[in-house]
């Protein structure tokens, strides 16, 4: 610190007021003389271990995001391949013994026809469908992504994602609680607690509809089946239905990003807060600890809030569908009333009514949309009114083209409606809890909405002008 001082006083004395050039280019030579002489340099190369091999992998500019998608393929194609079987199971179970031994029970009780279609009908076979859907894949997703998150990787993958999120004035750690609700939405908005931020919890929370949660996820794969996959070859229809589904869960990602950036230039403006990310070493996962983390902390709680939010659900598909007015049930008015909307967004009237009634779980959509589709038209199929039902794969395409009237474009709208439209309750539920404001609760519910209109209705006006 002496020789500088000296050489600045040198400096000043020789030159005057020119001497600051001079004086740090001294500042710096000495700091290049002190670092010389107390840091000694190893010209070994450093050995490569596994945790760093590992990360020149996962965190590659190129790679990371190559792995990224392979490993989060690999979690989704286990959850909706692994859980096909024990909901099966499970349905067979719930809607079929369960089912009609309370119809048996009801009968030797001779309870009226109203209150076993009210209660078996309605409440519990709305609530039935919704666990034996949910809770498989639930089951098996929490625990693959607690897996991750306990490995050290999911701290990688809010490296490889922070500068996209950085962009659009969110917060790296948004795509944590992205991911999480590609399992759940409402539990994708619990997740986003990580986030200190206000402003970009906000953000995330109200994105978080994008990500597709597992109720969607057999409405898409349905669709993408029926619809998609059938105008390709038979050899490559499984490859092609796969795909559009693909296609739309990267679209929620482009729509997460692109609403991120608006909401950060508008209503939530501000700068990207610093993210200062340590990446943890990569450790063995705790099983047990995971499996009660992502079964009791995360599956249960999650699953017991769609359950009391599905329950009211079927009491009122029930009583939609059974109450006549004039020589038509509440449901078909509201059918009539909202069928020209319907067709200027490339859907139908059904299709709505049904995502207004199945608000509560996304997971009785497509059941919901048979049964008023048979019940209000040519009932092929000897559907009740006000009761869900399940069919294959070949009687549904059967049912919706040539009793609903269902073309190509109703399938790829509806895919797009899927994705952007109002949350379900219980998402609903969770984000008053976590931002209990009505404001920001209302802009996460209908935004989507605003949007899925938006686009549905753009998609049907190229078609037909073109």
């Amino acid at each position: 610190m002496s020789t500088i001082l000296d050489t600045a006083k040198r400096l000043r004395a020789e030159l005057g007021a020119d001497y600051h050039d001079l004086l740090i280019e001294a500042i710096y030579t000495d700091a290049a003389q002190i670092a010389d002489s107390c840091v000694s340099h190893d010209t070994k190369k450093a050995r490569l271990t596994f945790d760093k091999m590992l990360d020149r992998i996962l965190t590659h500019p190129i790679g990371g995001f190559v792995a990224m998608g392979i490993m989060f393929f690999i979690v989704f194609w286990i959850t909706i391949v692994g859980s096909n079987i024990p909901s099966q199971m499970l349905a067979d179970f719930l809607l079929g013994a369960v089912y009609n031994t309370l119809h048996e029970f009801a009968a030797a009780l001779s309870t009226p026809a109203w209150i076993t279609g009210f209660f078996i009908d309605g409440v519990y076979l709305a609530t039935a469908w919704v666990v034996s859907v949910m809770l498989p894949p639930m089951a098996i997703f929490f625990p693959l992504f607690t897996l991750l998150e306990d490995f050290g990787y999911l701290p990688r993958v809010a490296f490889n994602l922070d500068r996209l999120f950085a962009k659009a004035g969110a917060h790296g750690k948004q795509s944590l609680s992205m991911m999480m609700g590609f399992g759940c939405n409402a539990a994708g908005v619990v997740a986003t607690r990580i986030i200190d931020s206000p402003r970009e919890r906000l953000i995330a929370i109200i994105t978080n509809n994008f990500s597709i949660c597992n109720g969607r996820w057999p409405t898409l794969i349905l669709i993408g089946t029926l619809f998609i996959g059938n105008t390709a070859p038979p050899a490559l229809a499984s490859l092609v239905a796969a795909l559009s589904v693909v296609a739309v869960a990267v679209l929620g990602i482009v729509m997460s990003l692109i609403v991120s950036w608006g909401l950060s230039r508008t209503w939530l403006k501000g700068e990207a807060s610093v993210f200062s990310l340590e990446l943890p070493p990569y450790r063995p996962p705790q099983v047990m600890k995971t499996l009660y983390t992502s079964l009791i902390d995360r599956t249960l709680i999650v699953l017991s809030r769609a359950v009391v939010m599905a329950a009211p659900a079927g009491a009122v598909i029930w009583l939609t569908s059974n109450i006549i007015i004039g020589d038509t049930s509440i449901a078909g008015h509201m059918v009539n009333f909202l069928n020209p909307v319907g067709l200027l967004l490339g859907l139908n009237g059904v299709i709505l009514v049904a995502y207004i009634v199945a608000i509560p779980a996304n997971e009785i959509i497509i059941p919901t949309i048979l049964m008023l589709t048979l019940t209000l038209g040519q009932n092929i199929a000897g559907a009740q009114s006000g009761v869900m039902l399940e069919l294959g794969d070949a009687e549904v395409y059967t049912v919706l083209t040539q009793v609903g009237g269902w073309t190509l474009l109703t399938g790829v709208n509806l895919m797009l409606f899927s994705l952007l439209h109002n949350p379900c309750s219980t998402t609903i539920l969770t984000i008053w809890n976590e931002t209990k404001s009505l404001k920001w609760t209302a802009v996460a519910t209908f935004l989507p909405l605003a949007m899925g209109i938006i686009v549905t209705f753009s998609v049907n006006l190229l078609v037909h002008i073109f």
